[in-house]
């Protein structure tokens, strides 16, 4: 009786067929000096695809050099040379173009180079790069508003990913530190003109600001607890210097949380929310890395968090309005 897995393939025993040895023909490296693509004499080709390089090369060295109009300029050029099927070299140039753009004033039209950006993203990473772009340029126009609305969809497309949401409760700060901003001093005249305009400004208005106000500390609150909640879950996996950085935006969490200063019933309340999510198993499942965007579907900000936030009533109790209240 044949035990199983102890009998040989006839196939074992069958000679080796003799091998034809071919010469192959030699190779020599291409041996490129430094910054060979910089030279005028990189251009004297008629192969499309070196000129693409050299192009596309001329403007990454720009970019990184501060030299944003030559490097658009390159970008430009390059742009000519890139196949209609080279999409990943295709937005790699539009993303330095809009960079570029962004960092010489021109806002439209480093948006615009977004836009162009957003029609052809095929996959989460595209949208994920995309958004990052967003919240560089909104960032470096001062646009705390559309910086914040990008944040909101990077959470939503990666939930679990505690630094968006740590960059959105900054994002909150600085939008509650605008409105805490004193006025500067004025002459007699123009503090007179100061108090007309108050007096003329509605209590509605008011009323609004303040609202506005309670729900951007709200929101602020919510997004360093949610940070917490999930540092304290990743930390558990890390070492080294990435688990040094978690420490350490912890603990500027727990200063910001301190400096926000929601109740203790607030804090449970919102972890409890912000929790309902966090579980490993469904934390695998989410995870839509590169996922074509075909079919794909995800929660707004809005309807997966800030309605149930909104709902539970923190602001009955707590907020600033409540703090300023209770002080002597």
């Amino acid at each position: 009786m044949e035990i199983f897995g102890s009998t040989f393939d006839d196939s074992v025993f069958v000679e080796a067929r003799d091998r034809v040895s071919v010469t192959l023909s030699s190779y020599h490296a291409k041996s490129c000096e430094p910054e060979w693509f910089c030279e005028s004499a990189a251009l004297d080709t008629e192969d499309s695809l070196e000129k693409q390089k050299v192009y596309k090369f001329r403007g990454d060295l720009a970019l990184r050099q501060g030299k944003y109009q030559k490097a658009l300029d390159a970008y430009s050029s390059c742009l000519e040379w890139i196949p209609d099927n080279n999409l990943t070299i295709r937005r790699d140039v539009l993303e330095g173009m809009a960079r570029c753009h962004s960092n010489l004033g021109q806002r439209e039209r480093a948006l615009e180079m977004a836009e162009l950006l957003s029609k052809e993203a095929s996959n989460t990473c595209h949208l994920t790069s995309l958004l990052l772009l967003k919240v560089s340029i909104h960032q470096h126009f001062g646009a705390i508003g559309s910086k914040m609305s990008s944040l909101e969809q990077l959470c939503s497309l990666l939930p679990f990913n505690p630094w968006h949401w740590y960059n959105l409760g900054q994002s909150c700060l600085e939008q509650l530190e605008t409105s805490h901003a004193a006025p500067g001093s004025c002459s007699t005249q123009k503090c007179d003109s100061t108090e007309d305009q108050n007096d003329r400004q509605t209590q509605e208005q008011q009323a609004e600001e303040s609202r506005e106000e309670e729900r951007i500390w709200l929101k602020a609150c919510m997004c360093f607890i949610r940070t917490r909640l999930l540092l304290r879950i990743l930390r558990q996996q890390q070492s080294s210097f990435v688990l040094q950085r978690s420490e350490s935006a912890l603990q500027r969490t727990d200063e910001v949380l301190q400096q926000l200063n929601p109740k203790e019933n607030t804090q449970q309340t919102l972890a409890e929310l912000l929790s309902e999510d966090l579980i490993p198993e469904k934390m695998r499942e989410d995870n839509q890395d590169g996922e074509s965007l075909a079919g794909f579907c995800v929660q707004s900000f809005t309807e997966r968090w800030w309605n149930k936030i909104s709902l539970a009533g923190v602001l009955k109790t707590d907020g600033p309005q409540h703090q300023k209240d209770a002080k002597p």
